[in-house]
């Protein structure tokens, strides 16, 4: 014990002269986290969480205009801006406005918009009612125009925002529709069944007998008769809803903690060349003893850098605007992830500091290969979203299991029993790559047995 401890205390003082090493180590997750964490958060809210400002130019002044305007602001998710700078824009000044992005869009309602889309609702009805078989005129079809209502966007915009704008703006359009058509339903229809009638009855047809007719209207109901309703698919009540806070703390914690393979590996790399492996080796101590002071060393590197963060999400975060980071009910579930985490870390980098020969080999491999397995384990891309695969092969990925094990605390309302085969992957990681560490030193020759 005396010499495990001796060891862990030697990687301690040689991290602690290190300073620029342990800011790495240190602040390299922690603005990692704040940074990619607000990133993602504005992008959310620019997709809809929060309202975006549009330009838009009603030419057309009357009705059709002034519902467009009315369903976007009772949406919640657009401002309408009319003005800008105090100047009442044009097609031009909105054009250009967008164009450098200052805005994201313009919406231009054409002159005539409202009286031309009247007299064309009102032709399709008539078009479309058939009274016995006899169907409406189709003869003025092509004779009422409607001229376009025009969206400008932002060059640079995402097509997704593009399309859902697009379909918000269609929505918002059949609703109008819909409400005309039926408008004009309501003043056809009388008038259809009127003369059916009266040439159904012939001679027989009076004034009295129209008098007696019961008049058509159509109170039309626009609540929806299906509700869609959103919950969270869980098997227990206390699952919170996923956010980005939620899922950016972990999965950055996680690729800050596997980080620590380059240091690391860096470390044994130094002492081989510095000859320091062998003087150590000359001592009543085992190679085994000496790597378990290693890791020991680097694994409280790693929990104070889980400690840090979680201070970062609880804290921190929210004063820029984020929610609050929420860490389950289960302290020792989280203490439990940390620490395999943490082990598997460190059983990597020992690893790759026992087969890299050099300290570039090291840096540029460890430094590669943990982003690849942070892609493929869900870290930057969330793993649903990867071809098959892909996802077939971020299963073996240490940090897709981390990460897991992780939101099973933070939104899925787990506890110790629900990462327990995630714990024990991570686990069985650090053992193999520790044991296969120090079977390539045994096989070069570099080392004995006890």
């Amino acid at each position: 014990m005396m010499k495990l401890l001796s060891s862990v205390q030697k990687e301690l003082t040689l991290l602690r002269r290190d300073f620029g090493g342990l800011l790495i180590l240190f602040l390299m997750p922690v603005v990692l986290v704040v940074v990619v964490t607000l990133v993602q958060e504005n992008v959310l809210k620019s997709m809809g969480e929060t309202k975006t400002e549009i330009l838009f130019i009603n030419n057309d002044g009357k009705d059709v205009g002034a519902l467009i305007e009315k369903s976007l602001q009772k949406s919640g998710v657009a401002t309408i801006v009319t003005e800008v700078e105090g100047k009442r824009i044009d097609i031009d000044i909105a054009k250009k406005a967008v164009a450098k992005g200052d805005f994201q869009l313009a919406i231009v309602v054409p002159r005539g918009l409202t009286e031309s889309f009247r007299k064309k609702a009102k032709q399709q009805v008539k078009d479309s009612l058939i009274v016995g078989n006899v169907k409406g005129s189709t003869s003025a079809k092509a004779q009422h125009e409607v001229p376009e209502l025009l969206v400008y966007f932002d060059p640079a915009l995402r097509e997704t925002f593009r399309v859902g704008v697009m379909s918000s703006m269609e929505k918002v359009i059949l609703g109008i529709e819909t409400e005309e058509k039926i408008k004009a339903l309501s003043e056809l229809l009388p008038e259809k069944m009127e003369g059916a009638t009266r040439k159904a009855m012939g001679p027989m047809w009076s004034e009295e007998f129209k008098k007696s007719m019961p008049s058509f209207r159509f109170d039309w109901d626009n609540n929806p008769i299906i509700i869609v309703g959103e919950r969270v698919a869980s098997q227990v009540i206390a699952a919170k809803t996923p956010n980005t806070v939620q899922q950016n703390v972990p999965a950055w914690t996680l690729f800050g903690m596997f980080f620590i393979v380059a240091p690391l590996g860096a470390s044994l790399i130094r002492e081989r060349q510095d000859g320091m492996l062998a003087r150590l080796l000359t001592m009543p101590v085992s190679y085994l003893t000496i790597i378990s002071g290693k890791i020991a060393a680097y694994v409280v590197i790693c929990m104070i850098q889980f400690v840090l963060i979680m201070v970062v999400g609880k804290v921190v975060l929210p004063l820029l605007g984020t929610p609050v980071l929420d860490l389950g009910t289960s302290p020792a579930a989280l203490v439990l992830i940390a620490l395999s985490a943490a082990l598997a870390a460190s059983g990597y980098g020992i690893l790759l500091g026992t087969i890299a020969r050099t300290h570039e080999q090291v840096s540029a491999f460890g430094a590669v290969s943990v982003v690849i397995a942070a892609a493929l384990g869900g870290i930057m891309v969330p793993a649903y979203v990867m071809p098959k695969v892909m996802q077939a092969i971020g299963a073996f990925s240490p940090l897709g299991w981390g990460l897991n094990a992780f939101l099973n605390i933070f939104v899925r309302g787990g506890g110790v029993g629900s990462i327990l085969p995630e714990v024990a992957l991570m686990l069985l990681f650090f053992v193999s790559t520790t044991l296969l560490a120090w079977f390539f030193m045994f096989q070069r020759g570099r080392i004995r047995i006890h």
